[in-house]
């Protein structure tokens, strides 16, 4: 976070000196004591975001190539007219345990084409897919087993209660 905070400084200052570079470095390590000071923030988070940037890297590049298919498959029924679509309301449970994995697996099913989030409530979607054939397996699509990944890499590193 600290590192976010300096780059972020250096790039709204728009040049790089070195006097801008460690006023940066000042005010970036106030911030960072602030945030881990009031809100609830530790290095411990930074290093477990550090070991998931791999994952969330393939992630987000496996989010890119479902869309594309996606953008593909949605050409082709725009295409052609044989194919009649048939819409399909579908509704699952995932086993994500993070509300922020939640999120994020319906913000990815939405922004793939031909699907849309309808709703979220807990760990029940409702999604609305243009036709049936981009409904089949969405409660075990790689988008779950990647967030599955990451929520399991989160666990491991997360601090233990010892007991005396």
């Amino acid at each position: 976070m600290y590192a976010i905070f300096l780059i972020l400084w250096i790039i709204f200052n728009g040049q790089f000196t070195w006097e801008i570079f460690f006023i940066g470095a000042v005010i970036s390590a106030l911030l960072y004591w602030f945030v881990c000071k009031f809100l609830d923030y530790s290095p411990k988070k930074d290093l477990r975001a550090l070991c998931n940037v791999g994952k969330v890297v393939r992630y987000i590049a496996i989010l890119v190539w479902e869309i594309i298919k996606a953008n593909i498959q949605v050409i082709f029924y725009i295409m052609t007219s044989k194919y009649e679509v048939e819409p399909e309301l579908v509704r699952f449970r995932t086993d994500l345990k993070q509300t922020a994995s939640r999120a994020v697996l319906a913000n990815s099913i939405t922004l793939t084409p031909g699907t849309i989030t309808v709703s979220l409530e807990g760990n029940e979607y409702l999604v609305h897919c243009l036709d049936k054939d981009l409904a089949e397996g969405m409660e075990d699509s790689t988008f779950v087993r990647q967030l599955r990944k990451i929520e399991a890499r989160g666990r491991k590193q997360a601090p233990r209660s010892h007991k005396r």
